[in-house]
């Protein structure tokens, strides 16, 4: 088993973590009754947990909870991210099976600042804080209250790729094959249809968003960028000299718009109508989108919404959906 990213950096609190599959989920372990099937070590003590009791997850980080609850454990509490909100459970539409007899606490959200009082009165076994910002303060602090996996040091802001994602997962909640069996599916999902449409090798791709009176794009790090890199796409050359900040998103200055213009573009918008995008002068004049290259979504398409998620379901569902609209578009790439 490879090192677990940052997942415990406490010695003082946390000395080590063992967590059985059978830990996080409603499933028998198959032990005896009384059997111990997991044991969480904090410093001189142990806290052990019995065959049948639940592993108790809180999920902070983007998707953490999407992909622990496909994993087998669902959690106590989800980070809402993507304001999908309390009916859908905190989660995407592609989710929905996996938490759909769960009683989850949907925490709004408010930012990357955590209410971590209301973290402590939920007494949790572990926190996923994967894909994340990076910061050590919030960690710390996290730490104080159970063990916390998180991303790998060097991972930008919320730019922990869907695949480490779902492996750090996996290995904090004892999922290790339930894991790689969902990054597997999902990578036959990318292979057969980069297969099916050999026309996308090669050609220059953006996926691009309006934002206020700013505009900005998806770069390498963000599923928005990688996934049609896999489907064999190359980053826009324009588009890749622009500096991300954040890690996986790089702003575009409205005379530096012309950088979307690639072969075939996706185009969204962040917190505005989709009709504010169709309007925009600079947009319709790209020749990108004058010449119907362009699959322009509205922010809460579920294919909008589902690569956004960057999980192993939302990936290939988004895959499978937005592919023969691509074939369109570069069928009319001269």
């Amino acid at each position: 088993m490879r090192p677990l990213h940052r997942l415990f950096l406490a010695p003082a609190l946390v000395i080590g973590l063992a967590i059985v599959s059978a830990c996080g989920s409603s499933e028998s372990s198959g032990g005896d009754e009384g059997e111990v099937v997991g044991a969480v070590e904090r410093g001189p003590e142990k806290e052990v947990r019995q065959s049948g009791e639940t592993l108790k997850v809180v999920a902070l980080g983007w998707s953490d909870g999407e992909i622990a609850a496909d994993l087998g454990v669902v959690p106590e509490a989800i980070y809402d991210w993507q304001g999908h909100g309390e009916d859908a459970k905190g989660v995407g539409p592609w989710a929905e099976d996996s938490v759909s007899d769960a009683d989850i606490e949907v925490i709004k959200n408010s930012g990357a600042t955590y209410n971590y009082e209301q973290i402590e009165l939920m007494e949790p076994d572990l926190i996923l804080n994967v894909r994340a910002a990076s910061d050590e303060k919030v960690f710390n602090r996290l730490s104080k209250i159970a063990p916390v996996a998180s991303a790998p040091k060097d991972a930008p802001d919320f730019a922990v790729d869907w695949r480490t994602q779902t492996e750090i997962i996996g290995e904090a909640l004892g999922k290790e094959e339930e894991a790689k069996e969902a990054i597997d599916k999902t990578d036959k999902v990318i292979r057969a249809t980069a297969g099916d449409y050999p026309q996308f090798e090669g050609k220059t791709f953006a996926y691009g968003a309006k934002f206020g009176d700013a505009y900005g794009g998806y770069v390498k790090g963000d599923a928005r960028f990688d996934v049609f890199g896999e489907l064999g796409f190359v980053e826009n050359p324009a588009l890749a000299k622009l500096t991300p900040s954040g890690g996986f998103f790089a702003n575009v200055a409205a005379e530096q718009v012309t950088a979307l213009d690639a072969d075939v573009a996706v185009l969204t918008t962040i917190a505005l109508p989709k009709k504010d995008l169709e309007s925009d002068k600079k947009i319709t004049s790209l020749d990108v989108v004058k010449d119907d290259r362009a699959i322009i979504l509205d922010e809460k398409d579920e294919v909008n919404a589902a690569l956004a998620a960057g999980t192993p379901q939302s990936i290939a569902l988004a895959v499978e959906e937005i592919a023969p609209d691509l074939d369109k578009a570069a069928g009319k790439v001269e």
